[in-house]
């Protein structure tokens, strides 16, 4: 049912795929408190605790029925959300009820929960930036050897080529890829800690046997499938770690971002055009227009995430001793949401890189439009090789140029530089001479070499070791 007369969050509605929505649905959180409270009561059970595995096998039967409106309604009395689903899961487990979340704290299920689902998160995020990857490496390949116009401050400037362009924005995600795989493979579980991170809820339980608590600390995150928890914190784990994963984010959004950009320009330029629907339109006034959108879209989401990385960096600053709780509210909006945006760009650029447009004849004629400045050089050593002086030549292309900049900037002619050095005699060069200097593959140095050794040493070892498609098709809802 449509609710339209309620905000929803275009992040959910339009822009995230299913799969981290899901991640973040109050399904995947609760089935995931459930998760650890079975954990718990195993580990507790195994180091000696009076626990049955009757209680066991009851709390397992029921880890994924959760029973919500008995936990809402007694939320409504007791104001707190955790002995409220504690309460609801021992309705449906009346053996087990006397030992459900024994000896934890409300941190336990809800950071230990957060932690899970941002690795998971990750994983998916990581998915996805490898399948860019791989569309990026096919066409920085396929063009490596294109020359095209090179710019800095978006003024033309040597060759590069097509391809060693794409391959500068694959080098941002593949340092973006380092971070999210070390991210998730180091991301540590808080564990079980109690309520100023003591373990002093576990001490009593346990007669004080620290060897049996720091068992059940190792049982419970290895049921989880981290390789270790944090070895200090207090009730929660420190806030650091979500500065560090929306940090890995915000690069994502950062590459995102620098990538989208080029290429809106470059469909500016009509050299390069992220693909156009037969059925889409650009514009409600101009029907010719095909605008970037995808791109601008990218855009869009890239500067919400960035911004948001702000949000942790904060929080983790102003905690005060063990625990407060002004993180709480903030990170149930920044964290998800950061996610729920960089799930929505990655699905958008692999659409776009997917299908990327190439006008290699407008390509091909801006160069020559601005390849007699970047020639002169040549042209310059070919005089000096016929005997003339190259301090003389360097001074008569000066001078040349500047007039050729002129005829083009003053009275929108065409670059006639070429033509004015083979009239000059001083250089000795014929018009067929210099012409032959133009060949735009001369100008493109190593370019397409360091495209090959980049995607062969660096991304294609990482491809390798996964099925980057794996069936994995971005949709995209608009």
């Amino acid at each position: 049912m449509r609710h339209t007369d309620k905000y929803r969050n275009p992040l959910v509605v339009r822009y995230s795929s299913d799969e981290m929505i899901t991640l973040f649905s109050e399904d995947m959180k609760f089935r995931t408190w459930r998760k650890l409270w079975i954990a718990l009561a195993e580990g507790e059970k195994e180091l000696g605790l009076d626990i049955t595995d009757e209680m066991i096998e009851e709390m397992k039967k029921n880890a994924d029925n959760i029973n919500y409106e008995d936990a809402i309604e007694r939320e409504k009395k007791v104001r707190h959300d955790v002995m409220a689903h504690v309460y609801a899961f021992g309705l449906q487990c009346p053996k087990a009820k006397g030992i459900i979340h024994l000896g934890a704290t409300s941190a336990f299920v809800g950071d230990n929960t957060d932690l899970t689902i941002y690795r998971e998160a990750l994983r998916l995020i990581e998915k996805k930036l490898l399948a860019l990857m791989a569309n990026l490496s096919e066409f920085a390949i396929k063009y490596k050897d294109m020359p095209t116009l090179g710019f800095t401050h978006f003024q033309p400037a040597q060759l590069t080529t097509v391809g060693k362009r794409a391959a500068m924005w694959l080098q941002d995600f593949y340092m973006d890829y380092l971070e999210i795989k070390r991210t998730a493979d180091e991301m540590p579980m808080l564990g079980v800690k109690g309520t100023t991170g003591t373990q002093a809820s576990f001490a009593e339980l346990f007669e004080g046997d620290g060897q049996k608590i720091k068992a059940l600390d190792e049982y419970v995150s290895t049921a989880m499938g981290f390789k270790n928890s944090l070895p200090i914190s207090g009730q929660t784990y420190t806030r650091k770690l979500d500065y560090g994963i929306l940090s890995v984010l915000s690069g994502i959004a950062q590459s995102s971002h620098k990538m989208t950009n080029d290429i809106r320009l470059l469909q500016h330029l009509k050299e390069v055009e992220e693909p156009f629907e037969k059925t889409q339109i650009g514009s409600s006034a101009m029907a010719y227009k095909r605008n970037p959108m995808r791109s601008e879209r990218i855009a869009s989401l890239s500067r919400y995430v960035i911004n948001q990385a702000a949000n942790p960096a904060d929080t983790a600053a102003v905690q005060w001793f063990e625990r407060t709780l002004d993180d709480s509210a903030n990170k149930r909006i920044s964290i998800p949401e950061s996610f729920l945006a960089v799930d929505a760009i990655l699905d958008i650029a692999a659409n776009v890189t997917s299908g990327l447009v190439v006008y290699d004849k407008v390509i091909k004629k801006h160069i020559m439009d601005e390849i007699p400045f970047m020639a002169t050089e040549n042209i310059m050593m070919a005089a000096v090789k016929n005997g003339c002086d190259r301090q003389v030549l360097h001074e008569k292309i000066r001078e040349h140029s500047m007039q050729a900049s002129r005829q083009v900037k003053e009275y929108g002619k065409s670059n006639d530089l070429l033509d004015r050095i083979s009239k000059d005699e001083d250089f000795g060069l014929s018009l067929k001479d210099i012409e032959e200097l133009l060949e735009p593959r001369l100008y493109t140095g190593r370019a397409a070499e360091q495209t090959e050794e980049f995607i062969n040493g660096y991304i294609k070892p990482i491809l390798a070791e996964y099925d980057v498609r794996g069936g994995y098709e971005p949709v995209l809802n608009v």
